[in-house]
Order: C-alpha cells, then structure tokens, then sequence
C-alpha cells in the first residue's frame, strides 16, 4: 500500500499529471496486478531524472527501440519500492555507481505508450507503463558506458540543450520540459 500513499501524497503541477495520478490511484486500488508484465495491457515502471550536483546537466541514454535520447528507467518485475527500480535501472544502463535520490518522494507520474516492437527475438505487444519518476543525483565525472542491449549512448546534456535532443515529441515537451523546469 506505500505506493498507493506515495502517488496519493504526490503534488500533480499540470493537467497531465492529475490525469495520470487518477487513473494510477484507480489501478491501484483495483487489486489488479500491475506490478509485473504478466499485465500485458499496463504495468508499473520506474525512471529517473538524474542530475549532476549543480542541476545544470541531465543524464541520457540513446534508447536503441524509441531512438531517441531518453531518460532512464526499466519495468518494476515484482518490484514493491519503485526508487529502488529507477537507482537499479539507472545504474545498468549508465555505468553510474555513485547515485543517490535528491529526495524519496515521486518526482513525476506518466502514463506512457509503448508501440509493439521485438525484445530479444519475441514481439511485444503495444501496452502502457504507468511510470513513476524519481529525481537521482550522480557525479557528472563519474565514468559512463552504455548497456547495448538497450541503449547506444550515455551522455550529460545540459539541461538547457536536453529538449533539443529527443526526437520524441510528444516526451520532448510533455514529459522532460516539464522535467527540466522542475529539477532546477
């Protein structure tokens, strides 16, 4: 039930996030099984937004599916602690071992789409993750190195430049702006 206070407690800051907060709260409350992908329609999933010490730069990967620069974030698999997911994740997928979270609470909720595409030889079909981000901390000098099995890239963009760089539209300006202004 600690998720279910977590999102309850998160503060939305615009018309997205109230929406997605409702619908997570319903979903949660549901009994649903939404912790694994066993639930091909949506599970949880968790991602950070990760800063460097004067939040004047932001941690990216080149997602090899979406083929875009990205934040990074992996499925909760059973998972019960969402921080604990986006610190695992971020730590796999960057090379980052120095990382801590600027605070415990929910940074940002989305409700994301994944179109269907091929993981390790299988289809996977379209669904959606309902994400919880979490704002991490790491030492911008600090060695990266991508995972490339999931990403071709790691880089620090300035947070100014960061917007620039993602091909995705829609996570261009619903998802990371708001992220930029946020994390400053």
């Amino acid at each position: 039930m600690a998720l279910y206070e977590d999102v309850a407690a998160f503060c939305p800051v615009c018309e997205q996030e109230e929406a997605d907060k409702r619908v997570l709260l319903r979903l949660l409350a549901s009994g649903e099984d939404i912790y694994t992908r066993d639930n091909k329609v949506c599970h949880l999933s968790a991602s950070s937004w990760t800063v460097n010490h004067s939040r004047d730069k932001v941690l990216m990967v080149w997602h090899n599916i979406f083929r875009s620069w990205s934040w990074m974030g992996g499925h909760a698999d059973g998972e019960r602690d969402l921080l604990s997911v986006a610190l695992r994740e971020t730590r796999e997928e960057s090379g980052i071992r120095t990382l801590a979270p600027v605070s415990k609470s929910i940074f940002s909720l989305e409700i994301l789409t994944v179109d269907g595409h091929e993981k390790r030889g299988e289809y996977v079909p379209s669904h959606l993750h309902l994400n919880v981000t979490y704002l991490l901390e790491a030492d911008e000098n600090e060695q990266i190195r991508s995972k490339p099995d999931e990403n071709s890239g790691v880089r620090w963009f300035p947070v100014d430049e960061a917007l620039a760089a993602v091909s995705e539209e829609w996570m261009a300006q619903r998802v990371y702006r708001k992220l930029c202004l946020r994390s400053r």
